[in-house]
């Protein structure tokens, strides 16, 4: 048995088991499908053109695809909820940075993973949560998450609020930048902006294919 259990958790499987660790959170969220997989592969492209590599960029990788785990402790009732939230809903959305850490805290070798969770939506004004970290007390990888996953949300439906253009989204992030977003994080994303925005309009026009043939199936 412990064989198995050693093989299971060699570095080769391990991108499949948080794959379904992700899939089991989208199960819960249905507003965020696919959210995890595209804040992962932004991060971890963002990291490499910040320059980092090995270990580093690895660790901030599959931490990107779990920054949102701690969803996992909320109530559906709030997670789904189709309107706008009220403050004791908001504040119950606002836990899930430490209950995902308290998640990924029960193995020591996630630790560093934990901590980057933890921090993700803390701000470069100091003005985020959960503790108001600022600058570069925040870790490198929950400000390079910080971004990507503001980038995600920004060009997603959710169901209080159309998504925003790709151009109205590089806008936005721009603005905010040295305010709630790491600015080298901001000014590095020059490089990847128009691949990004490729891919957004490609999975744009894959969704509209999708739920036309689900349209003509139901004709």
């Amino acid at each position: 048995m412990f064989q198995y259990i050693q093989g299971i958790f060699r570095p080769h499987h391990f991108h499949d088991i948080i794959e379904c660790l992700a899939a089991a959170l989208e199960a819960k969220d249905l507003y965020t499908s696919g959210h995890s997989s595209r804040v992962g592969d932004m991060s971890f492209e963002l990291g490499r053109a910040m320059g980092l590599k090995g270990s580093e960029l690895e660790t901030i990788h599959i931490a990107a695809h779990l920054h949102d785990i701690g969803k996992m402790g909320i109530p559906e009732n709030i997670l789904n909820k189709s309107g706008k939230l009220l403050p004791h809903e908001w504040a119950e959305i606002q836990r899930h940075p430490e209950i995902g850490c308290k998640i990924l805290s029960k193995s020591k070798k996630l630790k560093k993973i934990s901590e980057i969770v933890l921090y993700h939506h803390e701000r470069w004004d100091g003005r985020g949560y959960p503790h108001g970290l600022r600058e570069d007390r925040i870790p490198l990888g929950s400000r390079i998450i910080g971004v990507t996953d503001a980038i995600d949300a920004i060009t997603s439906v959710r169901p209080y609020r159309n998504a925003m253009s790709w151009e109205e989204c590089r806008e936005e992030i721009l603005a905010n930048k040295g305010i709630q977003f790491d600015p080298v994080a901001v000014e590095t994303l020059e490089k990847l902006w128009k691949r990004w925005e490729v891919r957004w309009q490609e999975s744009q026009k894959d969704n509209k294919e999708f739920k036309l043939k689900a349209l003509r199936q139901l004709i």
